[in-house]
């Protein structure tokens, strides 16, 4: 339960003209990523938002390993890592059609009042989740 995965198709605008993906492009797969491990968890982003709390990224890592290329089937994996009292972690990998490691990341995000821009306390509901992860 602490790891889900997601595939993207790999689109002709996310490459140079090598075919090779951009590398700014690997911060929103891993978006998707994160994005689909919460609603495979029952939360939407959407309505966490709706409620007044976001989730932005304070810290990221991303090591680049193999290039992605133009039309592969790529793999995202998003596991849990961790959980304090406003932070949460994620591991993630994307791999190609092959199964090779393409690329790997760490992502700290924390849980905001939408409201105040300030660190908040997850609401209930997802503090329900992290307790089915430990």
């Amino acid at each position: 339960m602490k790891k889900h995965q997601t595939q993207i198709r790999v689109r002709y605008s996310e490459t140079d003209q090598m075919g090779i993906v951009y590398h700014g492009n690997y911060v929103p797969y891993f978006e998707i990523g994160r994005v689909e491990w919460l609603r495979d968890k029952g939360i939407s982003y959407k309505s966490m938002e709706e409620s007044g709390i976001g989730l932005p990224i304070v810290s990221m890592q991303i090591n680049y390993k193999k290039s992605a290329r133009y039309d592969e089937l790529l793999t995202i994996c998003t596991t849990f890592k961790s959980q304090s009292s406003v932070k949460i972690e994620f591991d993630c990998e994307i791999y190609n059609e092959a199964n090779e490691l393409l690329t790997t990341a760490v992502f700290i995000l924390v849980f905001i009042s939408l409201k105040t821009g300030r660190p908040t306390a997850p609401p209930n509901y997802i503090l329900e989740l992290f307790k089915t992860l430990e």
